[in-house]
């Protein structure tokens, strides 16, 4: 369907391709390419994914095995990156379901089974300051579902709306960022995620949410302190969520050091250093995540819209495109430093594919895009952060889209809908009358 002009509204020049945009044409084109990548993966990404792990472990190994011996970079870095790649890369795509048919253990590598279920499958599978079943409802439905619309639970200029808004010099508000970038996970991530999780515990069960409650609101610990939240208490967050990650992560994973200083004679020093380079690894971590994470989806260049839509419909695959940035792509140490997140547009259209998958679609999803018209927008990491940072501060705001087009193409969503219904009863009927005449 192509938009005819004579309707259109007056467009900012940044708008101009959607007038003549082929909308049937590119939801027909990322529809058959989505069923392609889908049909030919296989053996090939279960050894990219363990080629990855493999990589991932050694990090955290390098870690494990220096981080005794004093607080300097190699530790640091190595148990940062360790920390990071088991999230976004491992995590991240099982838990989306990206290894359920192709991988031959489906009793781990499965989005039902991977780190969800306990502590101990936390600790065994993924364990960070999230809990796994809270960021699999938190990222992997509302997230992905409901991208750049108000009920995104990651659009950073809803949730960064105070600071945007504080009446000060944008130099006082850059002056906040270290420790917001350093503190992101368990301050803010944590505590949202689990906001989510119980959100859809008390929707499922019918549970009315009070009046004073804005539920797309971001619950963080400095909130939970100092306000509250209806959802969970403080001592509940601790317990459940943070407080297994922060006493056996930084306090008893490096308690065998103990041991061996005694037994090389340096006493409590090997322990020490450990909790110190566990807790520097923290804060690079939370830099590093912040870096490659938080900045996919923010930018003055990226658009937001005012109703959700039909998940792989065309405005689903449209919007993915138009709110969500590639970075560098290319060899494997490029995109593992990325966490496979430099691919963040062709995982959010298809967001339950491998990491392989995501590559080889790259250059296939920016043909389509320039064929089709529609910006596709592929910068440098640093250069994004630059421009979330501008967004978080209020120095620059996002697009909104279009809404008269919002809403014309969320009808031909409707209408394509009912085509395809159609087609499926009608193609029944034959089969039901060929059986009947045999």
């Amino acid at each position: 369907m192509c938009v005819p002009q004579e309707s259109s509204p007056k467009l900012a020049q940044t708008d101009q391709w959607v007038k003549t945009f082929d909308f049937d044409g590119f939801t027909a084109d990322m529809k058959k390419l989505g069923d392609e990548l889908e049909k030919n993966q296989g053996d090939a990404d279960v050894r990219h994914l363990n080629k990855m792990i493999m990589w991932s472990n050694m990090c955290g190994l390098v870690g494990m095995l220096t981080m005794g011996f004093g607080v300097s970079i190699i530790p640091i870095a190595a148990l940062s990156t360790f920390t990071f790649t088991r999230w976004t890369m491992i995590a991240h795509h099982t838990c989306h379901g990206g290894y359920d048919k192709c991988h031959p253990n489906k009793s781990r590598w499965n989005r039902f089974k991977f780190a969800v279920g306990g502590t101990w499958k936390r600790m065994c599978d993924w364990f960070d300051w999230m809990m796994p079943e809270a960021w699999n409802v938190e990222h992997n439905n509302r997230h992905h579902y409901c991208l750049s619309e108000i009920e995104d639970p990651d659009l950073v200029e809803n949730n960064l709306v105070d600071l945007r808004d504080l009446p000060v010099p944008t130099v006082f508000k850059w002056m906040a960022l270290p420790l917001l970038v350093t503190t992101w996970k368990w301050f803010y991530y944590a505590p949202n995620t689990y906001k989510e999780l119980k959100l859809a515990k008390w929707r499922k069960q019918g549970k009315k949410i009070p009046d004073d409650v804005v539920p797309s609101d971001a619950v963080t610990v400095r909130s939970l302190i100092f306000g509250g939240t209806p959802f969970y208490t403080f001592t509940e967050f601790f317990s459940v969520v943070i407080g297994p990650y922060l006493l056996i992560h930084f306090f008893l994973f490096p308690m065998p050091l103990l041991a061996i200083g005694e037994y090389m004679g340096t006493g409590h020093d090997m322990y020490i250093s450990a909790v110190k380079n566990l807790f520097l690894a923290e804060l690079l971590t939370n830099f590093h995540g912040f870096v490659a994470i938080v900045t996919n989806h923010a930018g003055d260049d990226m658009y937001r819209f005012r109703e959700g839509c039909r998940p792989y419909s065309g405005s689903f695959y449209l919007r993915q495109v138009l709110a969500s940035v590639d970075f560098w792509t290319g060899s494997d140490i490029n995109d593992f430093m990325h966490g496979y997140l430099n691919y963040q547009i062709e995982h959010h259209m298809w967001p339950s594919l491998s990491m392989l998958s995501y590559k080889r679609s790259q250059p296939l999803v920016k043909a389509l895009c320039k064929k089709h018209g529609v910006p596709y927008v592929q910068e440098n990491v640093f250069w994004r952060t630059k421009k979330t940072i501008d967004i978080m501060t209020g120095s620059a705001s996002m697009r909104w889209f279009p809404e008269e087009y919002e809403k014309k193409f969320l009808a031909r969503d409707a209408v394509l809908e009912l085509e395809k219904k159609n087609k499926k009863t009608t193609l029944l009927s034959d089969k039901a009358m060929e059986a009947v005449q045999e």
